[in-house]
């Protein structure tokens, strides 16, 4: 990464739309550039959110179909980059990008045929997807239109992967979408059941389905970050997302009264409280650091 190119004016610009949401209004690429600095800094920090999803899909055993990939709204084009690193290229037939924007369309497309060449490349949606990825759109969309796009996309796609910021309003959109398509696709992730979330169970409404990614280590010692997450007002620490994994093939089986933790787990001297989510509905359960040693260290490192 050159931080030289970096147009900090531009980052700024597209902050404040973001954070006054007026993003989905209109194209807030104007040039190459924007894209470029983009590029480098926010879609970063979506990309260790994929690689944090990606992993926990290999994981459990899942793993891609063959046949062609749809980034949906691919912005700078990190998400399927993301995908590709994660999965290879093998069961890849065609990339297919889609944006509103033709600036993002055309560098998603040029950064895609230059890092994985040879690679068919196109622009547009294709009739029917293997793979949709669909990320951080929904700050961007009117509550139809999301729906019509999870519909879509239910009927299009074999399997849809779909990540977003983890926040309560993103979270309970995505449990919103997980109910509306569980009768036609197989939920993979991040829930260990196909029944209904727990989280919309009475009496818990507070709660919402959100993890944690990692950054990189060099994020915390190279200064041009520092310098990126006070332009940004982020915390370079904290990754929180929310995510959904779907599909229409058997999804990989998972031990009996299997539990996913969300959020992070209140530490305490001699154990760990985190709120789990299984069949059985949203729990809380005890982390022994005398009973559970390695995954009383892991909740200490928030995993």
């Amino acid at each position: 990464m050159n931080w030289q190119d970096i147009d900090w004016a531009a980052l700024e610009r597209m902050r404040q739309a973001f954070l006054q949401g007026t993003a989905g209004q209109g194209d807030y690429w104007q040039s190459e550039s924007d894209l470029v600095s983009y590029d480098a800094t926010f879609a970063q920090r979506i990309g260790w959110k994929w690689d944090y999803v990606l992993n926990e899909l290999e994981r459990r055993g899942w793993t891609p179909p063959h046949g062609n990939l749809v980034d949906w709204g691919c912005g700078s084009g990190i998400a399927h980059r993301a995908f590709l690193d994660y999965f290879g290229t093998q069961s890849l037939t065609a990339l297919h990008v889609w944006d509103r924007s033709a600036l993002a369309v055309g560098f998603a497309q040029k950064r895609a045929r230059a890092k994985y060449p040879g690679i068919n490349v196109q622009a547009g949606l294709p009739e029917k997807a293997a793979t949709v990825l669909i990320s951080h759109v929904l700050t961007e969309l009117e509550p139809k239109q999301v729906e019509e796009l999870a519909d879509t996309m239910a009927e299009k796609a074999t399997t849809i992967l779909w990540v977003e910021p983890g926040t309560y309003e993103a979270s309970l959109t995505l449990i919103a979408i997980r109910e509306r398509l569980r009768s036609r696709m197989n939920i993979v992730a991040p829930c260990t059941h196909q029944g209904q979330c727990g989280i919309l169970d009475k009496g818990n409404e507070r709660h919402w389905c959100h993890h944690f990614a990692s950054p990189p280590p060099e994020v915390f010692t190279d200064g041009n970050w520092a310098k990126f997450g006070q332009l940004a007002g982020v915390d370079l620490r904290s990754l929180p997302l929310s995510f959904l994994v779907l599909d229409k093939r058997p999804v990989p089986q998972l031990p009996e009264g299997a539990t996913r933790i969300i959020g992070r787990a209140r530490i305490y001297k001699a154990f760990a409280l985190a709120l789990g989510s299984g069949a059985d509905g949203l729990k809380e359960h005890r982390i022994s650091k005398r009973h559970l040693p390695d995954q009383f260290r892991q909740a200490k490192k928030t995993n």
